[in-house]
């Protein structure tokens, strides 16, 4: 498979979803959206879109011009069927892009968590209850038309939807390596909306979370995303 990846920062990308990637022989190429990279013209030739998250909140157009472009190719890409992964941002694009809404949260949800899930063969395989983490100040208030939600948490009611057979948006993530939290601690906003929530210096006690539970994460994070190729 051929799966096109949108990214969004330099350290929001595929994580240890590219161990699932490598081992079924599938190719990837990133595309850079803040660093002024082009989505390419013709998208035939990919199988897959993977969205990832990032600072950015949809409604950013002024500041993000690009925001507009990558919105507009994921509501063509959805509505004509072909297979979408969305993560935290890319989980509200989806949302925006199909006319649903999304607003900021009034308090972040930032931590390690587990939510309640509908079946679907996105999680097929995975015990009741599993590790996540959160890390958001954003949220989708509104369903798009047709779109189907798959999880919830008491902090955020839309954690995850489904939209026709093929396209899929989580808020919460499961893509992460050994690295993630700490590099995503070093990001202004994502530091903001974490020590909001859990006071300075919060970032060592959730790099520590996230380490406690990484194995059964990463563990997740292999089943759903082997999930979504096999639904692609």
């Amino acid at each position: 498979m051929n799966i096109l990846v949108f990214q969004h920062v330099a350290s929001e990308h595929p994580g240890s979803f590219r161990e699932v990637m490598a081992a079924r022989g599938c190719r990837m190429q990133a595309v850079e959206l803040d660093e002024g990279e082009a989505i390419p013209a013709d998208l035939a030739g990919f199988d897959a879109l993977l969205v990832m998250g990032g600072p950015q909140d949809v409604w950013e157009t002024d500041q993000f011009p690009w925001l507009i472009e990558e919105k507009a190719v994921i509501r063509d890409w959805v509505r004509a069927g072909r297979p979408y992964l969305g993560m935290c941002l890319g989980h509200q694009l989806l949302a925006e892009a199909l006319g649903g809404a999304v607003g900021r949260m009034a308090v972040p949800e930032v931590g390690m968590s587990r939510v309640e899930t509908r079946p679907d063969p996105i999680f097929a395989g995975l015990p009741p209850l599993w590790p996540c983490m959160q890390w958001h100040g954003a949220e989708v208030t509104r369903l798009p038309e047709g779109a189907v939600a798959l999880a919830t948490s008491p902090g955020c009611a839309i954690q995850a939807q489904r939209y026709g057979n093929a396209a899929y948006g989580l808020q919460f993530h499961l893509e992460l390596t050994h690295s993630t939290t700490a590099e995503w601690g070093s990001l202004p906003e994502y530091k903001a909306a974490l020590e909001r929530v859990r006071g300075p210096g919060g970032l060592a006690a959730m790099v520590a979370e996230v380490d406690a539970q990484f194995s059964e994460l990463h563990a997740a994070a292999q089943i759903v995303f082997g999930n979504f190729l096999d639904i692609a």
